[in-house]
């Protein structure tokens, strides 16, 4: 979609909304009616405005069925910068629910979800929990020996004095094996902004740091953390991990190529999330994704978490950094014979089973036909 014009920046924020607004309904609504003629359109929500106002408009005059999947509430990410209260949050409330009631058909990502639309706006949804796809898998020993290979040339946390991965190593044989001494490789992954409080995981590698040295008993493991992703924020954490005298710990913020992410994932030991929502009625893709590749996961709690993350089953939760530097100590102790680990493991093996499409065709197809 073309951009808006250099020109709006210059106007005061309340009118720079409106013709941005204005602008984004024109240019999406032409956009729309250039092309050809489907029988249903399909709207992810959030963003909702203007798009729930314009497709509604646009399958109204091209008798088109319009569909919404609800991954989250647009105002409730509005009211994270403007306060709830805000005139603006509370017409985009109004808003949603009116264009969401009118809609042909809904979906959304929790049984939460679900029930808060029901009660909210008397919108009936059918749930599609998200599924990952095919490509997040765990990875056998080659694919990881050729990831590490490849990582520890551009991050030095990823190769020991020797110049070699600090995780596998091939023997004259071609056999590629884990080495017994290894770090854990900790991953979590983030778009740096204001919603996730890295400060927390910090914190609690910095106490995990402290327990390596204090315990020995626990024969806790070194940690290589890789939280990837891009950000505005990324620097300034950048900045406090570089203020860290970690001896136990090492911090990487690496940005990945595309298919190089769910190899990492399918690499690791651990994942932990640090998602909040807005709403606390959806959940976060990052978890589906590590589920995907049978990488347990500890995650921060919110509303409706526990519709993924099952508490002691798949993965653990945790309120705050106390908590999760306890949860580290307690699943890496005695690493790599982690029994808990290898316990989630097998448990989330059941949770690949079942993918995007095949979850697509037996709830969400039939609102097309």
């Amino acid at each position: 979609m073309l951009e808006t014009p250099h020109f709006l920046r210059y106007l005061p924020k309340l009118l720079n909304y409106m013709f941005k607004v204005l602008w984004q309904s024109v240019v999406l609504c032409l956009t729309v009616l250039m092309t050809k003629k489907s029988s249903h359109i399909l709207l992810q929500n959030p963003p909702a405005i203007p798009t729930l106002a314009v497709l509604w408009v646009v399958c109204l005059y091209r008798d088109s069925r319009l569909i919404v999947d609800w991954h989250n509430y647009g105002y409730t990410i509005l009211g994270l910068t403007l306060g709830s209260r805000h005139p603006l949050v509370r017409f985009s409330k109004w808003y949603e629910g009116f264009f969401g009631r009118l809609a042909d058909g809904n979906i959304c990502v929790t049984q939460a979800m679900r029930e808060d639309l029901a009660e909210k706006w008397n919108i009936r949804a059918v749930t599609m929990y998200d599924r990952p796809p095919l490509i997040f898998q765990e990875c056998d020993q080659e694919k990881k020996h050729e990831l590490f290979s490849k990582l520890k040339n551009e991050y030095s946390v990823f190769k020991d004095s020797n110049g070699q991965s600090v995780f596998v190593e091939k023997m004259e044989t071609g056999e590629i094996l884990e080495k017994d001494d290894r770090p854990a490789l900790l991953v979590s992954s983030t778009s740096w902004t204001e919603d996730e409080d890295f400060s927390l995981l910090l914190s609690a590698l910095e106490k995990y740091d402290q327990a390596v040295q204090s315990n020995r008993n626990l024969r806790l493991p070194h940690i290589i953390c890789a939280i990837t992703g891009k950000g505005p924020l990324k620097k300034y954490y950048q900045g406090k991990i570089e203020e860290k005298n970690l001896k136990h710990v090492k911090i990487c913020t690496p940005w990945l190529a595309a298919e190089d992410y769910p190899k990492l994932l399918g690499s690791a030991d651990l994942g932990v999330c640090l998602h909040t929502s807005s709403s606390g009625l959806d959940l976060p893709m990052k978890v589906v994704d590590m589920f995907g590749c049978c990488l347990p996961v500890c995650a921060i709690h919110f509303k409706c978490l526990h519709e993924l993350v099952k508490h002691e089953e798949n993965g653990l939760i945790f309120h705050n950094e106390k908590e999760l530097a306890e949860q580290l100590q307690e699943l890496l102790a005695d690493f790599p014979k982690t029994t808990k680990l290898k316990r989630f493991n097998k448990c989330l093996r059941e949770f690949q089973k079942l993918r995007w499409s095949e979850t697509w065709k037996e709830q969400v197809w039939p609102l097309f036909r």
